[in-house]
């Protein structure tokens, strides 16, 4: 492997490391073949460099240095930023609760605060955090989770002194997992049904730890309880039915869900973004509140035309018309072809590359 810079790779060339935006959205995955229209995507977002296999030692020495230069000037976007500060401090936290220690409300909401400043620049379908080791998915889980929530409480019209209690009760909600034994956490394997029984135990161990702390209102407590509770009662720990969960309990289950799906595990790729709309969209019939979910796929698949996707064929193109009746299969405009992804079944968007100057 060589790291080299984009103004020598050839056509041919097999990219075998994630490509990012200089505002660290993830532009290509790993192990893509370079042809013109990938170039052409990599010089208009000003990639430097990128990993090839089997090219040449000098290069990538040469790339690096070239690279350092570049990033050295280009400050990292504040979103990202506040991301990963909330990430250091929430490790530390689920570190503290294993042995016993107390919750630091007031300063993870005084970080959770900072990062939402920024939520203008995050969008559901497109923001990847800059690197995501397998261990640390429920800490990304969780942050994500309270990103998400915000946004969803926001745009399903919930009053603005809701949007920062969902957000918290987002990042709170699988705290109790702090009580379960990491091997289950951290298995590659299928659960037996003992390890499921312990690994749904997260739910009420999350609200114990929650009830007596002052400065958290009741829906922040519930959502630890009752985010896997679903709207037929078929959900747990206690089987409740809609009415019975707290809305911000409702919020958090479609962005959880959204969020298990879309990212890597130990036992599982992540899915397409799309298709996971999809699936919630028609498996969640009568399991998540369907009102909450028709915002959340109306609002994350808002893309302005011109909107660069990769679709499951591995063809790039860009969105050129979106039907709000079929939100997540636009028309898609490859190399002067229009495709109808909602003609066309069998094929699906894959990845949201971002519009230029992302």
């Amino acid at each position: 492997m060589a790291v080299v810079p984009v103004s020598q790779i050839k056509l041919g060339d097999r990219v075998i490391e994630q490509v990012f935006t200089k505002r660290g959205s993830l532009l290509f995955d790993k192990g893509f073949t370079i042809t013109p229209r990938e170039l052409d995507i990599l010089q208009a977002f000003q990639v430097p460099s990128v990993a090839v296999e089997g090219r040449w030692e000098a290069a990538e020495t040469s790339a690096a240095k070239n690279e350092e230069a570049e990033n050295a000037s280009v400050p990292l976007p504040t979103l990202l930023v506040e991301y990963e500060n909330v990430l250091n401090l929430f490790r530390k936290v689920m570190f503290s609760l294993r042995s016993g220690g107390a919750l630091p409300l007031l300063e993870l909401r005084t970080r959770l605060e900072s990062l939402l400043q920024h939520a203008d620049q995050y969008h559901v379908l497109t923001f990847t955090p800059r690197s995501i080791n397998l261990r640390d998915y429920l800490l990304h889980n969780s942050i994500l989770v309270a990103m998400t929530s915000y946004q969803l409480a926001k745009w399903h019209g919930l009053p603005a002194k809701d949007w920062i209690p969902a957000a918290l009760g987002g990042l709170l909600h699988d705290i109790g997992n702090a009580k379960v034994d990491e091997t289950i956490l951290e298995k590659k394997g299928k659960l037996t049904h003992t390890e499921q029984e312990e690994m749904r135990t997260h739910t009420v161990h999350g609200y114990q730890m929650l009830k007596n702390v002052a400065g958290l209102n009741e829906g922040v407590k519930l959502s630890a309880l009752q985010h896997h509770e679903r709207e037929d009662g078929s959900g747990y720990p206690l089987g409740v039915k809609g009415d019975k969960i707290h809305p911000y309990a409702k919020i958090i289950s479609v962005a959880d869900i959204y969020h298990a799906m879309t990212s890597p595990r130990f036992y599982k790729k992540q899915a397409s973004p799309y298709l996971v709309l999809e699936q919630l969209q028609t498996e969640s019939f009568g399991k998540l509140d369907p009102a909450l979910v028709q915002t959340f796929i109306q609002k994350v698949t808002e893309f302005h035309n011109g909107t660069l996707v990769r679709l499951s064929d591995g063809r790039i193109g860009s969105i050129v018309f979106s039907d709000r009746s079929h939100p997540t299969r636009p028309w898609v405009n490859i190399n002067n072809t229009i495709v109808n992804l909602t003609l066309d079944r069998s094929l699906y968007i894959e990845h949201v590359i971002n519009s230029l100057g992302s």
